[in-house]
């Protein structure tokens, strides 16, 4: 059972410390980014067996859906193995349009980008680049990593042109306590085993057990709303494009012009 650690909701983190892994908030960020790194060789050998819709062709559409067009500069935060600026990169047409940014210096070697695509280490809370700089940002299910929403929200606030378009993907909890138990079952049973039959990383099994325990303690989908408008975003909404599936988030949003 996991035990998390109350944190107050001034610290905008999107979840409490989950003291099963890691002992504290100061250390979560160092356990986060050497589970990524010693885990990154099996990201995308799990991601496909584990589907959910996550594949490529959700990500490209939930970019287009939420207003990426040829011809933007894109920086995709937590970047991982590309997934998701491989997707941006065909949308914009050029690849050297498409920065990703990552902490995880094992994530970001295993990516598989199209050439062009730029991978700079940095964070969400510290992307380096100038203000104004993008017309685009995405993060593909990467939220439940950062050590505070409202501080990485103002971040990319402000790497972001006006007028430039957001776009957050992330996996909830089901809202029927029945889909809960379903998911819970899935995720923290049934997938952590997978990984132990076909992972090479041994690792592996503890990351996906980590990925639904983040998934569960996550702060509700109207927190994240409220801290993208605290940081001064508009036109903030979550968008669930297959009914019946609110596990597949995107939240959406624009910086004012």
């Amino acid at each position: 059972m996991n035990a998390p650690v109350e944190s107050t909701p001034s610290t905008g983190a999107p979840h409490a410390a989950l003291t099963d892994y890691y002992r504290d908030e100061q250390a979560r960020a160092g356990f986060v980014r050497d589970m990524f790194d010693s885990t990154a060789e099996d990201y995308d050998r799990m991601e496909r067996i584990l589907g959910f819709g996550t594949g490529l062709w959700y990500r490209g559409q939930a970019l287009e859906r939420a207003g990426l067009k040829p011809g933007m500069r894109v920086v995709d935060v937590g970047v991982g193995t590309g997934l998701v600026a491989r997707e941006a990169a065909r949308i914009v047409g050029e690849a050297s349009l498409v920065t990703g940014v990552d902490p995880s210096p094992g994530m970001m070697a295993n990516a598989k980008v199209p050439a062009g695509v730029v991978l700079v280490p940095g964070s969400a809370e510290a992307i380096p680049f100038a203000d104004a700089h993008f017309d685009f940002l995405s993060m593909g299910y990467a939220l439940r990593h950062i050590s505070d929403l409202l501080v990485a929200f103002r971040e990319f606030h402000r790497v972001m042109k006006p007028g430039a378009k957001l776009c957050l993907l992330e996996i909830t909890c089901p809202e029927s306590r029945w889909g809960r138990f379903l998911l819970k079952v899935y995720m923290k049973g049934f997938v952590p085993l997978l990984a132990l039959l076909v992972g090479r990383k041994k690792n592996t099994r503890q990351l996906w057990r980590y990925y639904w325990d983040t998934i569960e303690a996550c702060v509700p989908p109207e927190q994240v709303l409220a801290m993208l408008k605290a940081a001064g975003f508009t036109e903030v909404r979550r968008h669930i494009e297959v009914k019946g599936m609110s596990i597949l988030a995107e939240y959406q949003a624009s910086k004012p012009l």
